[in-house]
């Protein structure tokens, strides 16, 4: 039987999260060279956008090297390396060096610019200078803005291995959450019985109303599971999108599913994802009460102000009438374009 832990509780819990990633010693100390602390520790930016993370120095040692790095999620070896400088060139390096730069607004600014920010680009950064004798570094948080919701297999709760919730949130337009950005939607009223897939292969649910069905009696918070087995065991999935650049719009009349692609092809449009109808829901306030098919076969409607006759349920959220027989013609479609 698995059981689960409680990872958070109470009030306390906001003190005990901010400790969850503990800074090394070298970042505790006084610092010599670096501005202590950065201009701002948490640089916030939607999708798509741009973010520059802060780092100056107060002054320069005679030879020295500023190397950027990413520090999480997922750490990927010398592939985290983003940036390089020695104060007069600099080199680009792995997955984000091609869309990094230096802003360079004086002599003294070594901060970072990312462009055209990606989901996965959320996470911890550090600055480092390196001089051979008294290295010394920053972290910057890189929030990017967005919402994480729950995602269940069509084949019913708990099908997924890791590698398989990593690909049906991609598949939706999301990503697997981290903890943070679970942590932050419970804050914001998620609450889901299901146990999901988190980035770091560990596995969560967020209760902020106990009851028996999930797990019992005890205090509001995450449960957790912790690390499991990624290719043995299987779960549901907790997936992070953010803001489209598109928009996401509903054809009324009843459609199978099959009917409700092409009414979408018509309009010039796809049958909507997942994580575009929640953006949707969260960024633009889309509140529509009718059932409509989304391109991974289920049904959905999203709800911004809570009323009787749209479900019953007191709080705001995307309702869902699971995955229903696809020749069924009692639904519209939700598409995107």
């Amino acid at each position: 039987m698995i059981c689960a832990a409680i990872l958070i509780l109470t009030a306390s819990c906001f003190s005990w999260t901010s400790t969850i990633y503990l800074p090394n010693k070298q970042e505790t100390k006084k610092l010599k060279y670096l501005l202590e602390p950065p201009v701002y520790a948490e640089v916030t930016s939607p999708r798509g956008g741009n973010a520059t993370l802060p780092c100056v120095l107060r002054f320069k040692p005679s030879h020295y090297k500023v190397k950027w790095t990413k520090l999480e999620p997922l750490r990927r070896g010398s592939k985290n390396i983003v940036m390089i400088t020695n104060g007069s060139a600099h080199k680009p390096y792995g997955l984000l060096g091609p869309r990094a730069s230096l802003r360079k607004a004086h002599a003294m600014d070594a901060s970072l610019q990312l462009s055209n920010l990606e989901l996965e680009d959320d996470g911890r950064y550090r600055c480092e200078l390196i001089n051979g004798i008294e290295d010394e570094s920053v972290i910057i948080t890189l929030r990017i803005e967005g919402m994480v919701f729950p995602y269940q297999s069509k084949n019913g709760r708990y099908k997924f291995t890791y590698k398989e919730a990593k690909e049906a949130c991609a598949e939706q337009d999301g990503t697997l959450a981290t903890f943070k950005q679970l942590y932050r939607a419970w804050t914001e009223g998620l609450d889901w019985c299901n146990a999901g897939w988190l980035i770091d292969g560990t596995v969560h649910y967020p209760i902020l109303h106990p009851r028996a069905e999930c797990g019992g009696e005890l205090l509001p918070g995450i449960r957790s599971y912790g690390p499991r087995d990624r290719i043995r065991e299987h779960f549901d999935a907790f997936c992070f999108t953010s803001r489209t650049t598109g928009f996401v719009f509903f054809v009324g009349q009843p459609l199978t599913f099959g009917e409700a692609m092409q009414a979408c092809r018509g309009e010039g449009a796809e049958l909507a994802l997942v994580g575009q109808l929640y953006s949707a829901w969260r960024f633009l306030s889309y509140d529509r009460c009718d059932g409509g098919w989304l391109k991974d076969g289920s049904v959905r409607f999203p709800i911004t102000t809570p009323r009787e006759r749209c479900g019953g349920i007191p709080e705001a959220g995307v309702r869902t009438f699971g995955y229903p027989n696809k020749t069924l013609r009692l639904y519209g479609a939700y598409c995107y374009r």
